[in-house]
């Protein structure tokens, strides 16, 4: 338990990424060979606290992984970072896994064990970390603990993903109302609003959410807000692995807006801080060797 008080305090997942670099995805009966096999420290909490760790911003984590070998891995690499892991706690759950293909055009195919992650219950020791940060991330959470947390935080900042946001609206309407700032692609604002992209992000503007925040991969991100819209380009470059391009995307743009940077210049660090994402193999910013 904690009373140290943290910028900000992130509730996800943390899993060991096993990402392999391969011509084609495999079909059914195929053999594939592995050109390269990178394995990381990854899901979307740790992709995100790594990152913007590194940005300055004091973080904290809340979340699960196993009392294994790997669970140690992700706490030692978040320790030696100094994200706070008073609130990574191990179970006895197996820790959480990706298994990722990324093909030659960083296309990516992805099967995950969730193990501990689906374990995460919130407790009195997240609720006090939470109570101590200025704001609270959450991204690629349960929605039920999404919702519980949300209570707690004065500032929310959400990233909900696919699975989540295709709960919908009426799911989610308790966490999104507490919503600050608020993380999506093209596809999740469908998904969470059941009409077009355009229309989506303007309607999630008039439930009440201050910034809606919109990427669509290399052609840039807009935020909506109601007093309008901003665009920013993305930084082009060589994209080689996608792999938590959007939890570094945000961890860009909370970074310079805890800052006190404009809309337009969270905007552009959040596609610089993507750019930098994908240029390498692995989401997070704590690499275990390529094999």
């Amino acid at each position: 338990m904690t009373n140290t008080p943290v910028d900000l305090s992130c509730l996800g997942t943390c899993n060991i990424d096993f990402i392999s670099l391969v011509p084609f995805f495999a079909q059914s009966e195929d053999e594939v060979n592995v050109e390269k096999l990178h394995i990381s420290l990854g899901g979307s909490a740790l992709n995100f606290a790594s990152r913007i760790s590194s940005q300055g911003i004091k973080t904290g984590i809340l979340a699960r992984v196993g009392k294994d070998y790997y669970g140690e891995l992700v706490i030692a690499g978040l320790d030696k970072i100094n994200v706070d892991t008073s609130r990574l706690l191990a179970i006895d759950e197996g820790t959480g896994m990706a298994f990722i293909a990324v093909n030659e055009r960083a296309e990516k195919s992805v099967y995950s064990f969730i193990g501990a992650n689906a374990n995460f219950k919130l407790e009195k020791g997240d609720i006090e970390i939470i109570k101590n940060s200025n704001i609270l991330h959450i991204t690629g959470m349960y929605w039920e603990v999404a919702e519980e947390a949300s209570k707690y935080s004065k500032i929310i900042s959400f990233n909900p993903g696919p699975i989540m946001s295709a709960y919908g609206i009426k799911k989610l309407k308790n966490t999104l109302k507490r919503t600050k700032i608020l993380f999506l692609n093209h596809k999740e604002v469908s998904l969470l609003t059941g009409i077009s992209w355009e229309d989506g992000s303007s309607f999630l503007v008039d439930l009440g959410i201050p910034m809606v925040v919109v990427t669509n991969g290399s052609e840039g991100a807009r935020l909506f807000t109601e007093e309008g819209i901003i665009f920013s380009p993305a930084k082009k470059v060589n994209a080689v692995d996608t792999t938590g391009a959007g939890d570094n995307f945000a961890a860009g743009f909370i970074a310079s807006h805890i800052n006190g940077k404009t809309p337009e210049d969270c905007l552009k660090n959040a596609n610089k801080i993507a750019a930098r994402c994908v240029e390498k193999i692995g989401g997070s910013m704590i690499p275990l060797p390529v094999i």
